[in-house]
């Protein structure tokens, strides 16, 4: 089962359809999703991965933003926090950086969502591969990851 398959049918079981867009020229930049898709970059949703004390955390970041791992391991009540390597976000998610979804992945991870993303209707998030979005309002991506609000990005 590929990528994509994998993450339909991880969204179904949380109660999301998601209604996929893929794009040849590739969404895997924040700034590469907003051009294809015709949204702000703001609307973006950025699923990184960080090491957090040794364990995996998701950060879903306003495309518009960049996560301040002190303030993130802080927010994770950890000691320090850096970007996970790209193994080790595959590892963590069973999908490659730039197409990792908000959800689906082998186990769930703790998850902090940016408070920039609420404020929007509909926001756009990576479906399994780099070239491939779906939208999804901001209230589904809080109940179906779990995700609480925190504040870690850089000022």
């Amino acid at each position: 089962m590929g990528a994509i398959e994998r993450f339909t049918d991880s969204a179904r079981g949380v109660g999301v359809e998601p209604k996929i867009q893929r794009f040849v020229e590739g969404t895997k930049t924040a700034a590469d999703a907003a051009r294809a898709i015709g949204c702000d970059v703001a609307q973006i949703v950025k699923s990184l991965i960080f090491m957090v004390d040794g364990r995996a955390v998701i950060a879903f970041t306003s495309g518009a933003n960049r996560v301040d791992p002190s303030k993130l391991a802080a927010v994770a009540e950890a000691s320090e926090a850096r970007r996970a390597s790209p193994e080790e976000a595959r590892a963590a998610t069973g999908f490659a950086v730039g197409g990792t979804p908000p959800f689906g992945h082998p186990v769930s991870l703790p998850a902090y969502v940016d408070p920039l993303l609420l404020a929007f209707q509909e926001v756009w998030a990576a479906a399994g591969t780099p070239d491939a979005v779906f939208p999804l309002t901001p209230q589904e991506l809080l109940r179906a990851t779990g995700a609480r609000t925190a504040d870690f990005i850089e000022r």
